[in-house]
């Protein structure tokens, strides 16, 4: 595929090509970026505004072709270590209570998040002990030998549900097959790099990432995207993914429903498990709102419990933005172990029945929801399930004028966000006007 680059600069605008490593061993076609006098920023195709370019050959990471029955055609994939022998138990020999093996891929494999998560999976916590799992594992050209290195330890651990892990830095070949898709590789905001820079750079892994979950992964694949600004990748995802079902795309926001119930336990003096109906609504940044109307502790409204209205209407709500932050400053590096307990988390809630009457918060497309939040965006809310990997938006939630104000604030940031990467999601031009910069803890 041919990257263009621009050689005419406009007398209003200065040009820069905006392209970035995308932890494959591709690159995706350069974007362009305008910067113009009012400080917004217009994405665009350079073709559609006449603008005389060039053609650079780049390499990039190619789909599988169609074979002549129309069916997708894979290159060979190499499995990694014991996990390539091919283990033939007679009859009696197979326990009787193992499920069939399903398909995990996982990007950003070599990073944190994931040295912490992947043993869960292999261990049976995340699936249970009588599910049987198969870990493809995506990495960069940059992180392969370290990718490697995680594959020997998943075969030293000798995991007994772990049948398969395969490694790779092609998304067409590792999101093969795959039912559950957990996303969490994607680039960290640099010193100087704006919100924008961000989404725009990162929104391109995201958007190959969907294409090839579109040609190769099951039809029902559930897609869970923690690589930030998660509830824009999520939205960019799930656009080129056509033949996936929007509802299968969450962006990650259960370590912040976690951290609310922390803050509101400390605050009462009771244990976690006393909290529920926790809400986290909105996006993944310092405009999401923890809801502490909705929430219960030990079955009474919080504000039963918790009398101080100022500190739950302040306070409460900077310390769970700000928790992150926090821990960086105190720990010197983010929170990659309390994110992979929140990814577990997240995925037990979708494949364990929720408790009567509580519910869990997750990112999800806001298409016919019943709160009044703008539609075509994903937008953390919360939802129930009956366990089978899909789940319902949550009934009886109250929404009053404090919280629908703050609903409202992370609304338009995220359609703000939305028009940033209308380059990315095939609505055409992108126009950049963020209403400030709501950094997350950990992108720089």
């Amino acid at each position: 595929m041919e990257a263009l680059a621009a050689l005419h600069v406009s007398p209003h605008c200065r040009h820069q090509q905006q392209h970035s490593r995308l932890g494959l061993s591709s690159k995706l076609p350069t974007n362009h970026l305008f910067l113009c006098s009012n400080s917004s920023r217009i994405y665009c195709n350079p073709q559609q505004l006449g603008i005389v370019c060039s053609s650079i050959q780049q390499q990039q990471a190619q789909p599988p072709l169609p074979t002549s029955d129309g069916a997708v055609s894979s290159t060979t994939r190499d499995c990694f270590g014991v996990f390539c022998t091919t283990y033939d138990l007679k009859a009696e020999e197979k326990t009787k209570s193992w499920k069939s093996l399903i398909n995990i891929s996982v990007s950003g494999a070599a990073g944190m998040i994931s040295n912490h998560l992947l043993f869960k999976l292999a261990s049976g916590e995340v699936f249970g002990p009588d599910q049987p799992i198969a870990l493809k594992l995506l990495g960069s050209e940059r992180s392969f030998q370290a990718l490697e290195g995680v594959a020997m330890e998943l075969e030293d651990s000798l995991y007994p549900l772990l049948r398969e892990v395969r490694i790779g830095i092609n998304p067409y070949e590792i999101f093969q097959d795959a039912e559950w898709a957990l996303l969490i590789g994607a680039k960290p905001r640099g010193p100087g790099m704006e919100r924008a820079d961000l989404l725009d750079i990162n929104g391109q892994i995201f958007a190959e990432q969907g294409k090839a979950l579109n040609a190769v992964a099951s039809r029902n694949v559930k897609v869970l995207v923690v690589g930030n600004p998660c509830n824009t990748n999520a939205l960019i995802c799930l656009k080129n993914a056509p033949n996936i079902p929007a509802k299968n795309f969450h962006a990650l926001t259960r370590l912040d429903e976690n951290r609310a119930k922390c803050q509101l336990a400390l605050k009462a003096g009771v244990f976690y498990d006393k909290v529920s109906n926790m809400t986290i609504w909105g996006n993944h940044s310092t405009t999401q709102v923890p809801d502490f109307l909705n929430a219960k502790i030990d079955g009474k409204p919080v504000k039963e419990v918790i009398n101080d209205i100022k500190w739950l209407e302040e306070e409460f709500t900077q310390r769970v933005q700000k928790r992150g932050g926090v821990l960086i400053q105190k720990w010197g590096r983010s929170s990659a172990a309390s994110t992979a307990v929140s990814i577990v988390d997240a995925i037990r809630s979708l494949i364990t029945p929720t408790p009567e009457g509580d519910w869990f918060s997750t990112g999800v497309y806001t298409n016919g929801n019943p709160y009044g939040i703008a539609e075509d965006i994903v937008f953390s809310m919360p939802c129930t399930s009956k366990g089978d990997g899909d789940y319902e938006l949550a009934k009886g939630v109250i929404i009053d004028d404090f919280l629908r104000k703050r609903i409202q604030k992370s609304e338009a940031e995220l359609l703000a966000e939305k028009r940033c990467v209308a380059h990315l999601t095939g609505e055409g031009n992108a126009y950049c006007d963020l209403p400030e910069d709501t950094m997350l803890p950990g992108e720089q």
